[in-house]
């Protein structure tokens, strides 16, 4: 009972135990987020707001203090609520008689107890609107013009020109919003010009019949309603005023809270009139069929399911091109960076050269080309698996030519007896990447020792993390790595660019990550589908979001039994094909093991790009999340100096996958010169 405030309502005699005010104004405002940011809030609720005329300006008060906009409601009216009122202002008939400033100030207090308001119940005029302009000492943030009388129209437009204060005025017909920009502007004159040299002192003494002429020249004719404008006959003979809706308040009020906001987060800067007309945009002569967007249709290609690679029949003679079509054919089984494929291979007798095709694998993550060196280095050892089986003998020799780094090896061809077939050649067929999530299971030391030796004939070494906690620790330290590489706009694209969301997309290309191996549920994939658009995703890092991104790695981390980092000594490119080489056998060998294999490498490559590239092409804040992620990283897999970190992957048990990535033909990759 301590804890918070008591407030009471001595105009409904209530009592009510609110938060303390911080408490009250975050938990109020929660679900403003993330239209507005906490810092834009913050900036919102320092703002000092007058409104004139609380007829229309009530709906304004209200919505800006359910927006929490305005710190301080200066607001201003001499009149008293009538019964002709209430079709248009938010009160109970126990409201009659009372100061409409008053019914106002009490709304705004029943929202926020902690709320700031002055009340100036004897309105404005001549005689006290330059201290209504400067309540609280120096020039009000922003004032709402909403009164009845155009002669307080003028002069609170007048004085609010010469404190440099902007002005706002919704007019409740056709959705007509004016903004007068006079703290950009203090030269500019009053309602647009439109009035010509109108001045608050020629419209005294005026009937609202007398002022008929001036305000068709604000309004102008071809901008009223048609009943706005058949009501003006009547003016002062059946009709006492202009008419008003409740339905156009309320839009006005919108308006006139949407309007501010942006002009006082620098989002808005014009001067000029402008017209939401409800009957313009919802009506008969406008209505369009709604457009059912035409969903990519969904499928599993037929070869998603297992490669079909060539037999490997020896035969006995030179080596022919239809040998060579056989061992590329298990060559490009191999894997690649969002499956991108950067090869292509040239066959002059007796020669295979294996080119790189940088256009294909260009990124932010493949620095220096090491992702692409790692792929070709699974392409040199699925050639070195094939070819004994097939009686071929291999000579190769790497980067053969030193003036073009995209000529990755020259391997001469030539016949001979079949050779010792490696047991993990039965496994080219079946290794895949597994991004299915199943219970998190310990992994026996001999097995993870028989994947470290895999990868340890070609002098690769792995870095293990099994323990249930430094699993989840490293979950969070990737989910915030992916979220870094969601909010950079090259590459959120990069990684939008490699995926395919249909069936006749995955067949075309034949590269990219079908959206079927990525083992979405529809909520996942729905979601997937609004992250696309790189609009939606500049105004997540705007407002401070991109919590949500580091869930999917979250997920599949807690299903993990293990991690493991490749590691190997060196970090120029044949150390890289070493790398990729090793992580091949040791790929192969998860699949003889029965295990799901997931890489985990954009973290990897970041790194490389912060350490080895002097995080080129990183923003400083992606520099300064990174360089944190790395501290903890190297708490959980301490690099040796002089090592590369090529791939991080997790391990566990789960289901066969859904489906594989295609490859390009042989066709599209091989050359016969």
């Amino acid at each position: 009972w301590r804890y918070g405030r008591w407030v009471h309502f001595p105009w409904s005699g209530r009592l009510v135990h609110v938060l303390p005010e911080a408490e009250y104004r975050e938990l109020r405002t929660s679900r403003n987020r993330n239209k507005i940011t906490d810092e834009e809030q913050e900036r919102l609720r320092g703002l000092r707001i007058g409104i004139v005329g609380l007829s229309i300006g009530q709906a304004a008060a209200v919505t800006l203090t359910l927006e929490e906009v305005g710190g301080l409601l200066v607001l201003a009216d001499f009149d008293f609520l009538e019964l002709s009122n209430m079709n248009r202002l938010r009160v109970g008939v126990h409201g009659l008689g009372v100061n409409k400033a008053v019914l106002a100030a009490r709304e705004v207090f029943e929202i926020n107890p902690y709320a700031r308001v002055e009340l100036w119940t004897k309105g404005v005029d001549a005689s006290n609107v330059d201290a209504f302009l400067t309540s609280g000492g120096r020039p009000l943030d922003l004032v709402y013009e909403e009164c009845d009388d155009l002669g307080t129209k003028v002069l609170v437009r007048e004085r609010a020109r010469h404190f440099r204060i902007p002005v706002l005025m919704e007019t409740s017909d056709r959705g007509l919003m004016d903004i007068e920009r006079f703290d950009l502007e203090p030269d500019r004159p009053i309602f647009h010009g439109l009035a010509g040299e109108l001045s608050a002192a020629s419209l005294r003494g005026m009937s609202n019949y007398e002022k008929v002429p001036v305000i068709l020249k604000i309004v102008g004719r071809e901008g009223m309603s048609d009943r706005m404008a058949a009501s003006m006959v009547d003016i002062e003979s059946s009709l006492k005023s202009w008419p008003q809706l409740a339905s156009e308040v309320a839009l006005g009020a919108g308006l006139n809270v949407d309007t501010a906001r942006r002009i006082a987060l620098g989002q808005l800067t014009c001067s000029g009139r402008f017209y939401v007309d409800p009957h313009q945009h919802i009506d008969d002569a406008t209505a369009r069929p709604v457009e059912v967007p035409q969903e990519p249709v969904a499928g599993i290609s037929d070869e998603a399911h297992h490669f079909e690679l060539p037999p490997l029949n020896p035969s006995r003679g030179p080596v022919t091109l239809e040998d060579v079509r056989t061992l590329v054919a298990w060559a490009v089984t191999a894997f690649s960076g969002g499956n991108c494929q950067p090869w292509r291979f040239e066959w002059r007798d007796p020669v295979l050269d294996v080119l790189h095709e940088p256009e294909r694998s260009e990124s932010m993550l493949d620095v220096d080309h090491r992702a692409s060196y790692l792929a070709f280095g699974s392409v040199l050892e699925n050639l070195a698996l094939a070819a004994p089986a097939l009686g071929v003998a291999l000579r190769s020799e790497l980067f053969p030519d030193a003036t073009d780094p995209r000529h990755i090896a020259r391997i001469e061809l030539s016949r001979s007896l079949i050779g010792t077939v490696d047991p993990l050649l039965r496994r080219v067929a079946d290794r895949v990447t597994n991004r299915r999530l199943g219970p998190r299971a310990s992994l026996e030391p001999a097995l993870l020792a028989r994947l470290e030796a895999a990868a340890a004939v070609h002098g690769a070494h792995v870095a293990w993390v099994t323990d249930p906690a430094a699993l989840d620790t490293l979950g969070a330290l990737l989910g915030r790595a992916d979220r870094v590489r969601m909010l950079s706009r090259r590459m959120h694209g990069e990684m939008m660019g490699e995926v395919r969301w249909s069936l006749e997309e995955v067949e075309r290309t034949r590269d990219g990550l079908d959206v079927a191996t990525l083992e979405m549920t529809p909520t996942d994939l729905a979601g997937m589908r609004v992250i696309q658009s790189w609009p939606v995703m500049r105004m997540v890092g705007m407002v401070g979001g991109g919590a949500g991104l580091e869930r999917p790695t979250r997920k599949a981390m807690d299903a993990a039994s293990a991690a493991g980092l490749l590691l190997v000594r060196g970090t120029g490119p044949e150390d890289f094909l070493r790398a990729g080489r090793g992580l091949h056998r040791l790929w192969l060998q998860t699949a003889e093991e029965g295990l799901a294999m997931q890489p985990m490498t954009s973290v990897t490559y970041l790194f490389h790009r912060l350490v080895h590239a002097g995080g080129e092409g990183l923003s400083s804040a992606e520099k300064s999340e990174l360089g944190a992620l790395r501290q903890r990283y190297l708490d959980l897999f301490p690099v040796p100096d002089g090592h590369a970190e090529p791939m991080l992957f997790r391990l566990g048990r789960a289901e066969p996958p859904t489906a594989r990535s295609l490859r390009r033909t042989v066709d599209e990759v091989l050359v016969a010169r």
